[in-house]
């Protein structure tokens, strides 16, 4: 039967609401692309880039566009043709990650073993978000986060009072491991010393301090702590430059444009012995389930969005003591 393919928007509420240098949120809409090849349907979730001007409808409206043209291929004839049909980005994840989901569904092999990967993924510790905020919130939501078993935590600063922001969910949470998201917000900042401040903090890691196109203003610094790409490096196209300024690069299949891409970020990211972390959008455990293959031996891991909602699908994922597991039969 024929490839036929679907696609929808969802809304679903933010537990309080999240709060980044560029604003708060207090919902995400996602897009959710089903792919069926008449006996079996692939699932596929993705989470518009905001800061590239997408939306969740205006990826509904690329998904609509090529639905066409990849009516009677199969799940992995279509995936390869998604490549160059859709620019990397939200609408490719969803739907790139239905595809494989499909071609896993088709083949009977659960989709790890589809992907390449030589072992059943195993439980990942995750990072905890701790969203922007005065410091006396901050160290209230890292004590939070910590008395659940969090032990990793993931700060959003903002370029002004952040080693105070440090300082208070260091005291809140005294035994976490910390890394922190500058969000492109240390453009004006003398950047080496605001790292070993941090570092004297116990933070271990600091992604995005510059702008995207400014990452000339890291040639010369001397970081006692890596510096990892989330912005500078959306696709493998980047990685070449990221390697010129960063130590490494954050990978998020909604940036990516889907698992392919991911897997392939993986490849050329580890051949130039960068750092890899693997983060996400806010999102369901639908989105997540990709990126927990993906993430499968990463320095870091961020796939914190299904605990940041207000609510999850009834098929999620399983966070205990820090970390990220997947149920049982979804392994087989």
């Amino acid at each position: 039967m024929p490839l036929t393919i679907s696609a929808a928007v969802e809304r679903w509420p933010v537990a309080g609401q999240f709060v980044i240098a560029r604003g708060a949120k207090t919902h995400v809409d996602v897009l959710v692309v089903a792919a069926s090849d008449g006996t079996q349907t692939g699932m596929g979730e993705g989470t518009a880039i905001y800061y590239h001007g997408e939306s969740a409808e205006s990826c509904l409206a690329q998904v609509e566009g090529v639905m066409g043209a990849l009516a009677g291929l199969d799940a992995r004839e279509a995936r390869i043709a998604a490549q160059t049909l859709l620019p990397p980005g939200a609408a490719r994840n969803a739907l790139d990650c239905a595809l494989w989901d499909l071609e896993a569904k088709a083949t009977w092999l659960p989709l790890w073993q589809v992907a390449g990967l030589a072992l059943p993924p195993q439980p990942l510790q995750t990072a905890f978000t701790i969203s922007l905020g005065p410091p006396a919130t901050m160290e209230e939501d890292a004590a939070k986060a910590a008395a659940r078993g969090f032990g990793l935590l993931k700060l959003k600063l903002t370029g002004e009072g952040d080693r105070e922001r440090v300082a208070a969910v260091r005291s809140g949470a005294p035994a976490a491991r910390l890394i922190v998201d500058a969000n492109e917000s240390w453009g004006a900042l003398d950047i080496q010393a605001e790292a070993q401040a941090l570092a004297a903090l116990g933070v271990e890691m600091i992604e995005q301090p510059v702008p995207v196109g400014q990452e000339g203003a890291l040639d010369g610094v001397k970081s006692p702590l890596p510096l990892l790409a989330d912005e500078s490096c959306q696709s493998a196209a980047d990685i070449d430059l990221c390697a010129r300024y960063f130590d490494g690069i954050n990978i998020k299949l909604d940036k990516a444009g889907g698992l392919t891409e991911a897997l392939a970020m993986r490849r050329e990211a580890e051949a130039r012995s960068l750092k890899v972390m693997v983060g996400c959008m806010l999102s369901t455990s639908l989105g997540i389930a990709p990126a927990f293959l993906a993430a499968q031996g990463a320095d870091w891991v961020d796939l914190d969005g299904p605990v940041l909602l207000a609510k999850d699908r009834d098929d999620h994922f399983h966070f205990h003591d820090g970390t990220i597991q997947q149920a049982a039969e979804k392994l087989r």
